[in-house]
């Protein structure tokens, strides 16, 4: 599946916008769109340009099948370019450290291993095709996984099954990486793309405000104690009914129809 309208961000990643959401493709499948320098600075480059965008509500990452991606350009390390790899606000790939304020699908087709899992880690919701595998194999180079992967992988699926994957290196399929949390929705090989667009028009259903400070109390305060939960909940709740969309959602629900949000 192609998102029209189009454009290139570098050499090596593409940026399109549908509807409310934005899909951005790492570009290199002929190197099983592992991430080299210009595909970090490429995906960096279409983040700001989403989270700038008021009409982008959702974003969607995804690589040019057959993969999604196999990680760090291994030619680049060689090269002596490993910190090239990573971006100042974004880290790897421009994105495993990446601070955002809109939702973030993976779209995964075959592999995402290595570097690849761990940007799939980054985000916030994960569609896979039923071909899909997620692994973090550095072990059997010599190195360790050091963009995310050793600490939230035993976050997203239970903690003895990521300490098998991080200390043999064998990668999980997607079957089993939905069943214990990582994926969302699997899918038939080739609808990745589609699948992920379809969750994400569900969110876009949605006051994108809401959404968006929504999205911020589950990361920041699913592991904090009460006291603070309480707090940051009850500020988002206060920036949320202050909003334009609270009268309009509640309108909408008198007059039998759909919302028009405005993000404000």
């Amino acid at each position: 599946m192609t998102v029209s309208g189009t454009e290139r961000m570098g050499e090596c990643v593409t940026y399109g916008v549908d509807g409310h959401v934005a899909v951005i493709t790492i570009d290199r499948p002929e190197a099983r769109n592992a991430v080299s320098p210009e595909v970090a600075q490429g995906i960096e480059a279409a983040i700001d340009a989403a989270e700038a965008d008021d009409g982008v509500w959702v974003l969607v990452l995804n690589g040019t099948p057959p993969v999604f991606s196999a990680g760090a350009d291994l030619k680049a390390i060689n090269e002596g370019r490993a910190a090239e790899l990573s971006t100042a606000r974004g880290g790897f790939g421009g994105v495993a450290r990446r601070e955002r304020s809109k939702p973030l699908i993976a779209a995964v087709e075959g592999a995402a291993l290595a570097g690849g899992t761990e940007m799939v880690l980054a985000c916030d919701l994960v569609v896979a095709a039923e071909n899909a595998r997620f692994g973090v194999p550095e072990v059997k180079r010599g190195l360790i996984a050091a963009a995310g992967g050793l600490f939230r992988l035993g976050r997203k699926i239970p903690v003895n099954l990521a300490m098998e994957c991080v200390l043999t290196g064998d990668p999980i399929d997607a079957r089993t990486a939905h069943h214990h949390g990582l994926v969302n929705a699997l899918c038939t090989p080739g609808d990745a793309l589609r699948t992920a667009l379809e969750l994400a028009r569900r969110i876009t259903a949605n006051a994108p405000l809401a959404v968006r400070e929504s999205r911020r109390i589950v990361l920041e305060c699913t592991g904090a104690d009460d006291e603070e939960a309480w707090a940051r909940s009850e500020e988002s709740a206060a920036r949320v009914f202050a909003s334009d969309d609270v009268r309009e959602g509640v309108l909408a629900f008198i007059e039998k129809r759909a919302p028009a949000w405005t993000g404000r």
